[in-house]
């Protein structure tokens, strides 16, 4: 079986918009929640939100992509440009057939089908956009990567809810293993803050209603009471260890491990036993063939809701009953939470954690829940050296996928 090594990332999102201003801001514990701006949302009764600020796609695409295609397209591949800038493929170092994409989207083109289906209500049928259906379907990020780099291996576009871009890095990092390409580029986008998107999870009293956005995504902490919807991208290109070694590749981190399982228990509640979560940490620690005393930090999934929050603190305390030195934090406290995206975006942190040897704090807890008894990471216990890391990510639906990166 191949190694699989990172050499490429890139990123757009709430806290930056290319990495290294989201490297500097993720340690300097900036919070990029604010005020929603992108439409009135005050009817929602949600009044924050993770939106990607300062936003110009021209600096990496050109004007006519930016306008034609949706922003979760535009954030995919904003981002991809970057992770493959990084990396220095190219086509004088691997071959079209050689380099594919496999990228995930929860949600995809809602604000195109949000726009679209208005113009029809209000307009006729016949005045549907006949870029309707190629801006709206998920796999369109996958396609539109592949199409920029000319990437003639696989292409796929996954679909599992807030797991969707974890799964993406995972199977990625399988068809490498398993030798059926050299490199891949990988992660998750998404573009969901609008009024469909804030209306539709604020029905579903998902969100958090906290209008300031210091105290409205929490994880961990005892008074949270809701996620904050956050958008953006995350690209990862995935090599294999001796193509990229041969070319001299700056290898960021490898990955090691992948378990993605199925809680098979509620549409939208996590097991609260945190079984599934649990089973998906420890295939990932034995695909990793690592005991489970070798992780040092988990980028959890921790979104901020208390059914989250405690089934996935119960699922650490399961898998690493006797990890003495294990600390835990999750970055939508900074972030909020970009669902299909947002496993990517913290697949980059994870990575950056090792580079740096430092742990992002949990932002915003102040009372720790009892019921979430794990050890957060804090300004006093971040600097510490990061050899192993656990990403998490769960969805909607009981989907459970975890990875795990080790420095090189």
């Amino acid at each position: 079986m191949n190694r699989v090594v990172v050499t490429g990332m890139g990123i757009v999102s709430p806290i930056g918009n290319d990495l290294d201003d989201f490297t500097k801001n993720l340690f300097a514990s900036k919070n990029g929640i604010s005020k929603i701006t992108k439409f009135d949302a005050s009817e929602t009764g949600v009044t924050v939100a993770g939106e990607v600020k300062d936003f110009d796609p021209l600096v990496r695409l050109d004007k006519k992509f930016a306008k034609r295609n949706d922003l979760f397209c535009t954030y995919a591949l904003y981002s991809a440009k970057e992770a493959m800038e990084i990396s220095g493929l190219n086509e004088k170092n691997i071959q079209p057939e050689e380099l594919g994409v496999i990228y995930g989207s929860g949600i995809g083109g809602l604000t195109t089908i949000q726009n679209q289906v208005i113009k029809m209500h209000d307009k006729g049928v016949k005045r549907v956009s006949p870029l309707f259906v190629p801006n709206s379907i998920i796999n369109m990020a996958a396609g539109n990567i592949s199409i920029a780099f000319n990437a003639k291996n696989t292409s796929q576009g996954i679909v599992t809810a807030c797991s969707s871009a974890t799964n993406a890095i995972g199977n990625a990092y399988e068809y490498i293993k398993q030798g059926k390409a050299k490199a891949l580029i990988t992660g998750g986008t998404e573009a969901s803050v609008n009024e469909m998107g804030i209306s539709g999870f604020a029905s579903l009293t998902a969100l958090s209603r906290e209008t300031d956005p210091n105290k409205a995504s929490i994880p961990f902490d005892k008074d949270r009471n809701g996620f904050v919807l956050g958008e953006g991208a995350a690209t990862i290109v995935l090599e294999e260890y001796e193509h990229a070694k041969e070319r001299g590749a700056k290898i960021l981190a490898e990955i090691v491990g992948y378990g993605t399982t199925s809680d098979a228990y509620h549409m939208t509640s996590p097991d609260p036993k945190g079984d599934g979560a649990a089973r998906a940490m420890s295939q990932a620690i034995a695909e990793a063939d690592i005991d489970e005393k070798k992780i040092d930090y988990i980028n959890a999934h921790g979104t901020s809701t208390a059914a989250n929050d405690s089934a996935e603190s119960k699922a650490i305390n399961k898998v690493f009953p006797n990890n003495d030195h294990l600390k835990v934090s999750s970055i939508k406290g900074m972030t909020g939470h970009a669902l299909g995206a947002a496993g990517a975006i913290e697949a980059v942190a994870s990575v950056l954690s090792i580079e740096n040897n430092q742990m992002p704090v949990n932002v915003g807890l102040m009372n720790q829940d009892e019921d979430c008894d794990i050890e957060l990471v804090n300004e006093d216990n971040k600097n510490a050296e990061v050899n192993y890391v656990m990403s998490n990510s769960f969805g909607f639906g009981g989907h459970n996928a975890v990875i795990v990166f080790r420095g090189v």
